[in-house]
């Protein structure tokens, strides 16, 4: 299940960094948190995108001058969902970095047809190999097109299917076909232009700073339909709840794709 939360901003022009998913990490954790509800305080199956909005690039990074911006948050569980919007639109306004915005309202996404071949494209950086403090694994470049990139994927993806308890053994022995098979073309025309796919993020668990290599590409995916159903909502690799590894159709027109959620609305605070 996939939502997309449309806020107002107050101040546009604002600024956030390039590469700001840590900031909408803790925002959404303090809004589990604040929630009290123990079922989701450490509930990992979700993923989010960036902030999207009409933006101009300056030395500070992104300035947003559109009235209105978007968080797409995606999760197998409807349940979490509802309680994180829920959450977030007791508030009548919040700051997210130098951004103050104020939650406008919710769309829910069509869920495409799933089937073993699917083209997707990353909309959050992927990670594949976990980090640990002070390590040099999580930050270790590997060539997309080599086995290793999509064999660590594999990896992750099963241990997570299997832990979020929504498949048995069976089901996870049965997935065995999996391939990532990233763009060939699209990585040598960044190549030649000396551009970069892949980059060090920075993300913290329990105040700790940690370095991960996460990877920015389009990709056919070949693996069951359960599989790719369960990426396209929970994302794909590692720390998908600190907003990585969300990924979207490749070719998908936005537009056509989404109609009006609604969901159990608190009182606000403010």
């Amino acid at each position: 299940m996939r939502v997309r939360i449309i806020f107002r901003l107050k101040n546009r022009g604002a600024v956030l960094p390039f590469h700001h998913q840590h900031i909408l990490a803790q925002f959404i954790k303090g809004v589990i948190v604040n929630g009290m509800d123990q079922t989701y305080i450490d509930f990992p199956f979700y993923s989010f995108s960036g902030l999207k909005g009409q933006t101009k690039v300056s030395r500070t990074g992104l300035n947003y001058f559109s009235n209105l911006v978007t968080l797409v948050l995606s999760s197998p569980s409807k349940e979490f969902i509802d309680y994180v919007l829920t959450e977030i639109f007791k508030f009548s306004s919040f700051e997210l970095g130098n951004l103050q915005l104020e939650p406008e309202s919710t769309e829910i996404e069509n869920e495409p047809e799933f089937t073993s071949e699917m083209k997707f494209i990353c909309i959050s950086p992927l990670v594949p190999v976990l980090s640990s403090f002070n390590g040099p694994e999580g930050k270790r470049f590997i060539e997309p097109e080599d086995d290793e990139f999509s064999d660590f994927l594999f990896e992750s993806t099963m241990h997570r299917m299997e832990d979020s308890g929504l498949y048995n053994l069976a089901e996870i022995e049965g997935f065995n076909k999996f391939q990532v098979v990233p763009d060939i073309e699209y990585l040598n025309k960044l190549r030649d232009k000396e551009k970069k796919f892949a980059r060090i993020y920075s993300l913290y668990e329990s105040d700790v700073k940690y370095e991960v290599r996460g990877y920015t590409l389009p990709f056919k995916l070949y693996a069951a339909k359960e599989v790719q159903e369960f990426i396209f909502n929970c994302g794909l690799g590692n720390y998908t709840y600190k907003g990585f590894g969300l990924v979207d159709l490749a070719n998908a027109n936005p537009v056509d794709r989404s109609i009006a959620y609604h969901f159990p609305k608190a009182e606000k605070v403010h």
